[in-house]
């Protein structure tokens, strides 16, 4: 018989998703066959999955934890903010509409059918389901048709614990309060509770916890100190990215408004002689960069609006014009092009704008996405490289002449013509040890071969083991309910 629990947080960014990972890795370790599930999440960072669909980039990687590849009923409910008030729905793996907020409040009832579909279908012959909730159970307002938090652990029977965030103060208020707020059927779902980000000597709060305790009658679970190799895992929110002082190597990236797939990112950020500077809006591109990387966007021709705003274009015009080295992914090398149409409207209203004119192609959006792990080869280092391609829009032009990647046959990607600027609609290249190595050697890197995959998977085996020596994880997994 399969069992689950649930992970809900009494706040957002409370850690809910590395407990998620942590604990399918100590699942696994304990030889249990593991999945992760969340009914809903909210992210422009996405993950291609081995069955053709798409869901949050933190389900793959729980997923990797868990020891499975991502599947699309990990993760049923994907929303993807397109605006301030509006985002595309993919529901098990698949864009199914875009709405504003409101009418996603109307239509998310209608889909917990899809989201328990695969619950069960993903349960199948699992011991253990790790679930995890979105945003804070507490924002009641929101409670009426959720599928994310308690209306999915009712549906499903799943018992729930509550995590709270010590490191932004007033967690015993985060708990209690939730408690407090909950419709009681929703606060008897809760199980038990544990504090996380704890710095410093956490016996210092046994008299919180004891108080948390008897106000709401929830199982103290344990006090989680903050884990310092939590920057070596790809990042899950526009808010974990992090500029990443290193080496005398500087790759600097300006922050979109609708940055997308940034785990492009993590490899690079975990190599030593590398500094990734995130600039902020508001804030000139430094003129010392060894390379400007325009990463992949979730609208990318208001994002190319953005980027203007800030005068970024007349920078990455000028760091080109001193002989620098500029890289383009996904809608990052839209960007680069000549000219983005947009004849069917489908990022806002019909259009035609002009790019950064750096690379001779022209982008033409289309209705199809593209949705693929592809394998591609490197030719000037002869190294192979393991990616995924999830892009609206197709690229063509002279400049895809010097096509820099070969995916079966065929060139991928675009250069100028004195190879200072490329682009690709292929993510996940940085992973890929050799091509990490010779694409850095080229910025004048002197770097040995590294394994940025066994990073990530003693990074894990250490999130494990510091769940295991500061939480409760054999009591956790007794409170977890046949399903």
């Amino acid at each position: 018989m399969t069992k689950a629990i649930m992970i809900q947080g009494a706040g957002s960014n409370v850690g809910k998703s590395l407990i998620v990972a942590g604990l399918c890795r100590a699942a696994l370790r304990r030889g249990l066959n593991v999945a992760p599930f969340k009914p809903q999440n909210m992210s422009n960072n996405a993950a291609v999955t081995a069955d053709g669909g798409e869901i949050g980039r933190a389900q793959a990687l729980q997923a990797r934890a868990a020891g499975l590849d991502p599947l699309i009923d990990m993760n049923p409910v994907l929303l993807k903010p397109e605006s301030e008030t509006g985002a595309q729905v993919i529901v098990q793996g698949r864009r199914v509409a875009t709405v504003k907020a409101r009418a996603y409040g109307a239509l998310k009832a209608g889909l917990l059918p899809a989201v328990l579909d695969s619950f069960h279908r993903l349960a199948q012959g699992r011991d253990l389901i790790v679930v995890e909730g979105a945003g804070s159970p507490a924002e009641v307002n929101l409670r009426p048709g959720d599928i994310a938090n308690m209306g999915f652990a009712r549906a499903a029977g799943v018992p729930v614990v509550l995590i709270g965030d010590i490191d932004r103060g007033g967690v015993i208020a985060q708990l209690v309060g939730t408690h407090v707020v909950l419709d009681p059927a929703d606060a008897a779902m809760i199980a038990g509770f544990a504090v996380n980000k704890f710095r410093g000597d956490a016996t210092l709060f046994a008299d919180g916890m004891a108080l948390i305790a008897a106000r709401t009658g929830w199982r103290p679970l344990g006090i989680l100190p903050w884990f310092a190799d939590a920057w070596r895992l790809p990042a899950e929110d526009i808010l974990d990215i992090r500029s990443r002082p290193g080496g005398p190597i500087r790759i600097v990236v300006p922050r979109l408004a609708r940055i997308a797939n940034f785990d492009d990112l993590d490899p690079l950020a975990a190599e030593p002689q590398v500094s990734v500077d995130i600039v902020e809006a508001g804030r000139a591109l430094p003129g010392d960069a060894d390379l400007i990387l325009l990463p992949g966007s979730k609208t990318t021709i208001a994002d190319l609006a953005h980027l203007r705003a800030q005068g970024w274009d007349i920078d990455i015009l000028a760091h080109h014009r001193r002989g620098g080295r500029v890289l383009g992914l996904c809608g990052g090398y839209q960007m680069l092009g000549q000219v983005i149409a947009d004849p069917d409207g489908i990022e806002g209203p019909p259009c035609q704008v002009p790019g950064l004119g750096l690379l001779n192609v022209t982008t033409v959006m289309g209705q199809e996405k593209r949705l693929a792990l592809t394998a591609a080869l490197h030719p000037a280092s002869g190294t192979d490289v393991q990616g995924y391609e999830i892009h609206l829009g197709r690229t063509s032009g002279p400049d895809c002449a010097r096509a820099w990647l070969q995916v079966d046959g065929r060139g991928e990607g675009a250069a100028s013509a004195d190879g200072r600027v490329r682009g690709s609609y292929l993510h996940g290249l940085f992973a890929a040890d050799g091509f990490r190595q010779a694409f850095l050697a080229a910025l004048g890197a002197d770097l040995p071969l590294g394994n940025y995959g066994a990073g990530v998977e003693n990074a894990l085996d250490a999130l494990a083991i510091h769940l295991e020596a500061h939480l409760d994880v054999a009591g956790l997994l007794a409170l977890a309910a046949d399903i």
